[in-house]
């Protein structure tokens, strides 16, 4: 039986994506009302005209980069909480994905972070608010979880426990640089060590 093959990037889609990447590294040192078409274009060596051939606005590549990300993350988490895993064994991976995602689109987590709240509020970019009432659906199940099957503390305060997961993980954005010295997997081992050891039941 013949194997399938991988199917190929064409040059015009391998340079959508480097120029998608640089847009995404502007937006996220700029901020996305400070930058315009020119900016993008500057940076990635191109006149402002020719980047209107691959795109229409700045808005569709902002909207192609985090859409990106979003299914990416979506990908790992819907993985994760099929597996049945148990609850503290579906936090590790879920901020294991998250670390993964962050190495992976760090200029896009970094633009979520800073912009979301604003750009919920246009039509556009209304899948942001979707995919925050999916992301807090299953962070809060998996602590409550928890707490129901005493693994963590009976005493904890779920949606503050989120809160605090949530902006602990997402904000290593702001520092964290692909091909550093530790690999995602190994952040998110450290940082699950100090989280764990606070809200787990103490034996």
């Amino acid at each position: 039986m013949p194997t399938k093959k991988k199917p190929q990037v064409t040059a015009a889609a391998a340079r959508r994506g480097e120029l998608l990447g640089t847009a995404a590294e502007v937006f996220a040192e700029h901020g996305y009302n400070a930058t315009t078409v020119r900016r993008i274009a500057d940076h990635a060596g191109i006149l402002a005209g020719s980047l209107y051939y691959h795109f229409d606005s700045k808005e569709s590549m902002l909207e192609e980069i985090l859409r990106t990300f979003l299914d990416e993350l979506w990908d790992g988490y819907d993985t994760v909480l099929a597996s049945r895993l148990g609850p503290r064994e579906t936090l590790e991976a879920l901020v294991t994905e998250s670390f993964r995602e962050i190495d992976r689109h760090r200029a896009a987590v970094a633009i979520y972070q800073k912009e979301s709240r604003q750009l919920v509020t246009q039509d556009r970019f209304a899948f942001l608010a979707e995919s925050q009432r999916r992301f807090e659906k299953a962070w809060l199940s998996t602590l409550e979880r928890g707490v129901a099957e005493r693994v963590f503390r009976a005493d904890l305060d779920i949606r503050l426990t989120y809160r605090f997961v949530r902006d602990t993980v997402w904000v290593a954005a702001s520092w964290y640089r692909p091909g550093g010295k530790h690999s995602p997997e190994e952040i998110a081992r450290q940082y699950l060590s100090m989280v764990l050891d606070g809200i787990a039941v103490r034996e």
